[in-house]
Formats: structure tokens, C-alpha cells, sequence
């Protein structure tokens, strides 16, 4: 690898003398009239027709961007405020493209317009008011429109009621993994530090907190649909992000504090397995796991087993050599199968009440009735012997 990026700066710092190279042979004064470096109409016309034919690629390449991996984009969104962010994303989206695509067809065409011909001067024009005033107070009202609908949306977003019932869930996010922790019977969650971290206590809970006590610590989360559901993230390490796409929700978790966002589920995992353009891509992805699985059978490794659609919570940020393996299962319910769910979870509570329970000896044979009955059927014929 280090062989690698040597070759790499040297070649890179070659194409840069090349560069420099170039830059001082143009910069040189008193040129022969006949230099071949003196663009002629030839070369004018050549670089012209070039500028429309790029132009041209950019907006084929374009379409052929949205035909070919437009069906990667993600589908209905799976909560609330999802349908609001999509709004927004497609409003700025198809602003952008409408301004790429006349800007740059302007662009390649004033290029090849006003090329270069031989004995003709080009006019310096100093500045138009005009023209000015339109390409900078349009940008402004559009930007404001969009800053002004994003903010708005963007606390719609993130605006929890104190008084509001919602599920209280911690997501902890350490290298290379997430846990969960979600609050007991009084819907509160306990204090906790890192400080505290030790044996099954992986997240640092203060047992000492009251509100620790019904406390339950999971590695996969369940979502009652139709509920809200105020996450409060924390990491142990690093800079991660919370990522729940389908959800359209991220959050950066950051060491030494506790960052928040909330959301309500509106499709159930099963719900949305069964949707048309769901089930269609997991079609696409089988049949690529099942191509790749014949190539490694005929390596003789072990196929590939089919997919099936899961909500999951990832990491959004590279936080070091393992970060693809922060992946943690979702599952949204039905509200009476989430509590059933919950209800079988153990308490951290009890886990390091168990953990930290004396051990037996397993030398130490444990007496049973029948062990004690046979001790005493054998003294009595011993007795009756003697």
C-alpha cells in the first residue's frame, strides 16, 4: 500500500512539473509569428464544437444516470415527517437541475459563439446593472425560500411536546457497534456516564439512579407503529451518526453529550416488505446474490442466503476500520406486539444482579430427594447387616 502512494506522488508531482512547464512557455514574450502554440480558427472552431458535444454528454449522461440507478433512490418514507423532508428534497432538487441545465447549455454556447477568429477583437464590456441586479436578487429570493421552508420544516422536524406521550429510547454508539436502552414502566431513563461502564454495565448506566432500575438494555430495537418515539443518542468513543434512512432521521452522536430527534413510524417492517417497488428490489438483490452465490460455489465457498428487507440503524460516519459493521436491526409493530416484545426484555438491573451472583462449585454434587432417599435406603440394609 505504501509502494502504492509513493508511486502516486511521484506521478502526481511529475504531471505538476509538466504543468508548470507549460504555464512558463506561454508566459514567454516574443514568440515566433508561426509558434504552434498560437491557436489559429482551426483550433478555434475544433474547441467550439468540443464545448456543445461535452455540453451534450452532461444531459445524456444525466438521463442515463436516472435510468439506470434511479431505482436505487429510496421509496415511501417510513415515518411522519418523512412525506415533508421528501418535499423538500425534491423542490431543491428539481430547482438545481432546472440551473444546471440552462447554465451550463449557456455556458458551452457563449463558448462556441464568440470563439476566436482571426483578425477579430473582442469587446471588453466593463458591467451591466441590469444583468447584475437579476443574477444576484434571484439567487437571494430563492435561497431565502428554501432557508426559510427548510427551517421550518427542520423544526416541525424536531419539536417534542414536554407533555407529549412519547417512548423514550437511548441509542449508544461505540466502535464497532449500537446498543439500546429503553426506559421501564416510568417512561424515564437513569443517568449515565462512562465512568460507570464496567462488565455487563456496557453503556455506563448509574445504578444509583432510581430511574436506572427498570432500565433494559437490547441489541436489536423495536417501534410500536404509530407512536413517537424521542431517541436520545451517545457515543463512547468518536464523532458517529445515527443514521435511519427509511425513516429519513440522522443524528450525529457526539462524545461527551447527548443529542436528540424524534419521529413517529407509519409502515410496520411487514407492511413494507410487501410494498410493489419493495418487493421488486429485493428481487434485483437476489438476483444478484444469486449470480455472485455461483461464482463462489464454483470456488467452493459457501453461497450467499437470500434477502430479506430489514429497517436498520446505521453509521453515517466513517469512524474507523469496522464502521460497516454498525448495523442494528429495526422492527416496527403492531403496538401490542412491541409491548409482548418489551415486556420480555430483562432489566440491566437484574442482568448485573445475576452476573455478579455467587457462583457454584461445580465439584459440589447438589442434593436431591432421591439422592437423600437412596442415602438412607443404604444405612438401613448397612444396619440390618450388621
Amino acid at each position: 500500500m505504501n509502494g502504492l502512494l509513493i508511486l502516486l506522488i511521484i506521478v502526481l508531482l511529475g504531471v505538476a512539473a509538466w504543468q508548470l512547464s507549460k504555464i512558463f512557455s506561454l508566459t514567454q514574450i516574443g514568440m515566433a509569428k508561426g509558434d504552434s502554440t498560437i491557436a489559429n480558427d482551426k483550433d478555434n472552431n475544433i474547441n467550439g464544437y468540443l464545448m456543445f458535444a461535452f455540453v451534450g454528454f452532461i444531459y445524456i449522461f444525466t438521463i442515463y444516470s436516472f435510468i439506470k440507478w434511479g431505482s436505487f433512490v429510496l421509496d415511501t418514507p417510513a415515518s411522519e415527517h418523512g412525506k415533508d423532508y421528501d418535499n423538500l428534497m425534491n423542490i431543491s432538487w428539481i430547482i438545481i437541475f432546472t440551473v444546471q441545465t440552462l447554465t451550463q447549455f449557456l455556458l458551452h454556447y457563449f463558448a462556441f459563439k464568440y470563439r476566436g477568429k482571426e483578425g477579430q477583437k473582442a469587446l471588453y464590456y466593463a458591467d451591466n446593472n441590469k444583468l447584475e441586479a437579476i443574477w444576484t436578487i434571484i439567487p437571494v429570493i430563492v435561497l431565502a425560500v428554501l432557508i426559510l421552508y427548510g427551517l421550518y420544516t427542520w423544526n416541525q422536524i424536531m419539536y417534542v411536546d414536554e407533555d407529549e406521550e412519547v417512548i423514550n429510547v437511548e441509542l449508544y454508539a461505540k466502535q464497532f457497534s449500537w446498543e439500546a436502552r429503553y426506559a421501564g414502566d416510568d417512561n424515564t431513563l437513569g443517568k449515565a456516564n462512562v465512568r460507570y461502564i464496567k462488565d455487563v454495565n456496557t453503556l455506563g448506566v448509574d445504578m444509583s439512579d432510581r430511574a436506572s432500575q427498570d432500565d433494559k438494555v437490547v441489541t436489536e430495537i423495536h417501534l410500536p407503529v404509530g407512536k413517537k418515539v424521542h431517541f436520545r443518542m451517545r457515543s463512547q468513543d468518536v464523532l458517529h451518526s445515527a443514521y435511519m434512512p427509511h425513516f429519513r432521521a440522522q443524528m450525529n452522536c457526539v462524545p461527551g453529550m447527548v443529542t436528540e430527534f424524534a419521529f413517529i413510524p407509519t409502515i410496520t417492517t411487514a407492511d413494507m416488505r410487501n410494498m410493489p417497488g419493495m418487493v421488486k428490489k429485493v428481487d434485483g438483490i437476489n438476483k444478484i446474490r444469486a449470480k455472485k452465490s455461483v461464482e463462489l460455489a464454483a470456488q467452493g465457498k459457501p453461497a450467499l442466503e437470500p434477502y430479506t428487507f430489514d429497517y436498520l440503524l446505521l453509521c453515517n460516519k466513517i469512524c474507523g476500520a469496522s464502521h460497516f459493521n454498525m448495523q442494528l436491526k429495526i422492527v416496527v409493530e403492531s403496538e401490542a406486539d412491541y409491548k409482548k416484545w418489551l415486556k420480555e426484555q430483562k432489566t440491566l438491573a437484574s442482568a448485573i444482579k445475576e452476573a455478579n451472583a455467587p457462583k457454584e462449585d461445580p465439584a459440589a454434587v447438589k442434593e436431591t430427594p432421591a439422592v437423600a432417599e437412596a442415602v438412607v435406603d443404604t444405612t438401613k440394609a448397612v444396619a440390618k447387616g450388621k
